[in-house]
């Protein structure tokens, strides 16, 4: 093969596929029939001399040679776009509407700052908010359901940090801690939280499954000990209504004990045994990564975090400060 005779529509083509991961998503975002695609990728599997993309129940699935191949691909397209359409994007005129998915804390919290920029800046965006009842987001970003998730995704976040061939793109935007929630004036509210008095007391969960089991009950197990999970929610808001009015204990990031709606109700303690951190992470399609009014968004959500992050109290200070302020 010669670089000279190749036909470089067809990497661009060949972006699109590797981008959407199936040939007919790529079809519809290159304005293209879905024959054709598949033809460019014969034709470009013919000069490169490899598969290049194998077929499999889902979509495609690149070959070493295509994953090593793509960010080279990424990078050229993205520098000759730059250079032929500059960006003139004006936020103030754009007209965009996002699918984003959060849960309902994280939506009660995050969407009314959110809203006033949009009002303040951006009057022609418009946001769509989709259930988020799963830790992975990934095959609604892939079918292109939402542009934008946000929430806690562990597994996904750890995996993406190493992985090179995937379309998802994610930044982290928060760092938190969990801790017990119960409410005022609790038998257990007085002092330091045992370990004994949290296993005996009776617990709520927060489960988007519905499935008793979290990661308190991993980290219990790890310690030889259980607790007793007298229900399961699958909303914040739920969670702090049923423990504001119980004697039950729950385990909620220490950020949305204020989307509960009943904070001023609620105290919260320190674990008595460790838990990770909890992460608030943002993921994104590579096919909306050139958008100007992708980026706005982003960039928007970013300050959100930065704000937040200051209105929280330090492990520093002391327990009867934190009290009153949780």
């Amino acid at each position: 093969m010669s670089f000279l005779t190749l036909d470089l529509n067809l990497l661009r083509v060949f972006d699109a596929v590797m981008t959407e991961q199936n040939l007919t998503r790529a079809a519809g975002h290159l304005a293209m029939t879905q024959p054709a695609v598949s033809n460019a990728i014969k034709r470009l599997r013919e000069s490169l001399g490899d598969e290049l993309l194998i077929r499999t129940a889902y979509g495609v699935k690149p070959t070493p040679r295509a994953e090593a191949l793509w960010p080279a691909v990424r990078q050229a397209l993205a520098a000759l776009e730059a250079a032929v359409m500059p960006e003139t994007f004006d936020v103030s005129k754009a007209q965009a509407t996002f699918r984003m998915a959060m849960a309902d804390a994280t939506a009660a919290l995050w969407l009314p700052s959110l809203v006033r920029s949009i009002e303040k800046e951006a009057p022609g965006v418009n946001i769509r908010m989709v259930p988020l009842t799963t830790r992975e987001p990934r095959p609604m970003l892939l079918r292109g359901d939402i542009d934008l998730a946000v929430g806690f995704f562990p597994g996904v976040a750890a995996q993406l940090s190493y992985e090179t061939g995937s379309p998802i793109r994610h930044e982290r935007l928060y760092s938190g801690e969990y801790v017990v929630v119960m409410r005022k004036n609790h038998p257990l509210a007085q002092g330091t939280l045992s370990l004994d008095d949290y296993c005996k007391a009776n617990h709520l969960l927060v489960s988007f499954s519905g499935r008793a089991h979290g990661l308190v009950d991993e980290a219990l197990a790890q310690l030889g000990r259980e607790r007793r999970i007298l229900l399961t929610v699958n909303q914040f808001f739920t969670a702090g209504r049923v423990v504001a009015n119980s004697d039950l204990v729950t385990v909620l990031p220490k950020h949305l004990i204020a989307s509960t709606g009943a904070a001023e109700q609620l105290i919260w303690r320190e674990l008595p045994f460790q838990l990770p951190a909890v992460h608030l992470d943002m993921l994104w399609h590579e096919r909306d990564g050139r958008s100007p009014a992708h980026r706005w968004l982003r960039k928007n959500l970013e300050n959100l975090s930065a704000s937040a992050q200051k209105m929280l109290p330090q492990k520093s200070e002391t327990s009867e400060k934190m009290e009153k302020i949780a």
